[in-house]
Formats: C-alpha cells, sequence, structure tokens
C-alpha cells in the first residue's frame, strides 16, 4: 500500500512540474509530512520543481543573462504524504547527500568589492535602517521601502491587485495583506498572457520596465539584483541577511541585517497548486534568456530564490505561467 502512495505522489509531481515547467528535484520526506496538512485541497496539490540554476555575470549592464555556465540544483519540494519525524528532515537539508550544485551555488559569487558593501544597519535591539514610505496612487495602499547601498528598495511585497494573472495565497484575503501578491511574469512586467506568456519571445529592450510597480518605480533586473546582493557582502550569504527574522519553516530564518524582510511567501503553479508558506520566496527579475533555433527559452524567466535551508540567494528559470512575488526598485 505504501509503494501505492508513494507511485501516486510521484505522478502528482510530474503534473506539477508539466504545470510550471520545472525540472526533477531532491524532495524530503519529513518535511513533506510536516506540511501535508497544510492543504485545503490535498486532493490536487503536488510540489513542483524550479529548472536549470544559470550563474551570472555580476558586473553585466545588460538585460541578458550570461549563460557560460549552468549548474543541477535540488530544492525541498513536498507532497501529501504522511510521516512522524521531524528530525529526518533536518539531517536530510544539512547532510552529505546534499547535491554538489548546492556547494557550487553557494560558492560561486563573484568576489565582492569593499567598496560596494553597505553596512548592516539591524540588530536585535535597534534598527537605524533608512526606511521610507512609498503610496501606490492606483489604490492608495502605502508600503515600506529601505535604502540598501545606493539602491531604493520595497521592504514589502507588492500587493496591487490586477485584472488578471496575480493571486492571493489560496486565494485567502488576509494572505495578501501580509506576504502580497503572486504574479505570473506576464502581469509583472506589464503586458497581457497573450503578448508575453509562456512560449511568447517578449522584446522588452533595454529600458526599465515599470510593469505592476508604481509610478517611479520598476521591475528589477538580474544587474540590479546582483548590485543588491554586492551590497550585502555577496550572493553566498544574501540568503540570511535578506529574510525576515520571523515566518520561516524550521530554523530558516534570516538576519534581516539590511531591512529588506523577505517573507517566504512561496509561488503558485498554473495548475493551482501552491507550495507550503514558510518553505521560500521568490521574487520575479525582468532578465529572460533569449531563445535559439536549439534552446528556445521563451517559457522561462529568471527568478531570484531564498529558501529556508540555505544561508545563499540563488538564480533559477522558471516558468512565466507560475506566479510568484514583486519586489520593486526605485528609477
Amino acid at each position: 500500500m505504501s509503494r501505492f502512495f508513494v507511485g501516486l505522489a510521484l505522478w502528482a509531481l510530474l503534473l506539477a512540474l508539466a504545470a510550471c515547467g520545472g525540472d526533477s528535484k531532491v524532495t524530503d520526506p519529513a518535511r513533506d509530512a510536516e506540511v501535508a496538512d497544510d492543504s485545503t485541497d490535498s486532493s490536487t496539490e503536488s510540489g513542483i520543481a524550479d529548472t536549470v540554476v544559470t550563474s551570472f555575470d555580476d558586473s553585466s549592464s545588460s538585460n541578458k543573462a550570461s549563460d557560460s555556465s549552468s549548474i543541477a540544483k535540488s530544492q525541498s519540494s513536498s507532497s501529501e504524504v504522511k510521516s512522524s519525524s521531524s528530525s529526518a528532515k533536518s539531517s536530510s537539508s544539512k547532510d552529505d547527500s546534499s547535491s554538489s550544485s548546492d556547494e557550487e551555488n553557494s560558492s560561486s559569487s563573484s568576489v565582492v568589492s569593499t567598496d560596494s558593501v553597505a553596512s548592516p544597519c539591524k540588530t536585535e535591539t535597534e534598527d537605524n535602517c533608512e526606511y521610507g514610505t512609498l503610496t501606490d496612487d492606483r489604490d492608495e495602499q502605502t508600503y515600506k521601502t529601505v535604502k540598501i547601498g545606493e539602491q531604493w528598495w520595497m521592504a514589502e511585497n507588492l500587493n496591487y491587485e490586477t485584472e488578471t494573472g496575480s493571486y492571493c495565497y489560496k486565494g485567502v484575503a488576509d494572505n495578501c495583506e501580509k506576504y502580497g501578491r503572486l504574479y505570473t511574469w506576464a502581469t509583472a512586467v506589464g503586458k497581457s498572457e497573450e503578448e508575453c506568456d509562456s512560449g511568447k519571445i517578449c522584446d522588452l529592450g533595454d529600458v526599465k520596465v515599470r510593469g505592476v510597480c508604481p509610478e517611479g518605480w520598476h521591475l528589477p533586473d538580474t544587474t540590479e539584483w546582483n548590485v543588491l546582493f554586492a551590497a550585502v557582502a555577496g550572493k553566498a550569504t544574501a540568503g540570511t541577511m535578506l529574510k525576515s527574522t520571523e515566518g520561516w519553516y524550521s530554523y530558516g530564518n534570516g538576519s534581516d541585517l539590511f531591512g529588506f524582510s523577505a517573507l517566504p511567501a512561496s509561488y503558485r503553479v498554473s495548475s493551482g497548486y501552491y507550495n507550503p508558506l514558510g518553505d521560500d520566496a521568490n521574487f520575479w527579475s525582468l532578465t529572460i534568456e533569449n531563445g535559439s533555433e536549439t534552446n528556445d527559452d521563451s517559457d522561462y524567466a529568471y527568478v531570484m530564490i531564498l529558501e529556508y535551508n540555505r544561508d545563499y540567494a540563488k538564480w533559477t528559470r522558471i516558468g512565466k505561467e507560475c506566479a510568484l512575488s514583486v519586489r520593486c526598485i526605485k528609477d
């Protein structure tokens, strides 16, 4: 009987992968058991995987990702399988069976110039970060903003409701209030699904693209994300630096030393499945990798990912039809 349920879970995983254009990845059985009750509709949910991680040239000033190297990666996913051991989950995410791609990902960021590194502005007892506020004239929502290095970022996820292509986590309005909305890539760049969905080569030019962001702000490209990584001392520790101090699964909370306060808002795939809250934060970039006759990447855009069990930030290509968080950066 147990083999039947394992087979059923694997079949559900493949269906979700097809919905979001991902490759297979290592699962975490103990984690799966602990989040099994998080589902409101367990009969239709299953875990998905991200696609191949591509490393970037941090010095690039263009809106195109370097495809000089790519590495396999694995990320925890969940399926509706019951188990009782939480200690197994902890060991499985940090033991010697972790893929070499994780080690490569955590150490592959470029050497960071000390001139580009900002000073941490938060401790457990004091918060001296330079904050501001942003009022979105479209719906009068107000957002906290923060200056990190020379950049101004939203310190909260965008929560602007669009006519199509954006969602509250599991359709619950309170989740939008806390985590912001989840947007498809076409919606994030301010286009229709017919123009920029999977399979469409969407040429946005080499200019800043406001997209779904408030006036005076825009969707960051990979170069701007990489500048942020440099400001917080590099991609290898950016996960810890940028994650919020609460809300992450297990011992996955960050230090939030720069006030970015990334919450684990998770993601939605086109089938309607939502990954469990607490696992990860996934932020769209403007950047896509141009397709070719032999490698058509028009289905994917680049995403910055933070995970509960990783200290570093990483890049991944994810299907445009998935719905992820948006953080805007000031023009």
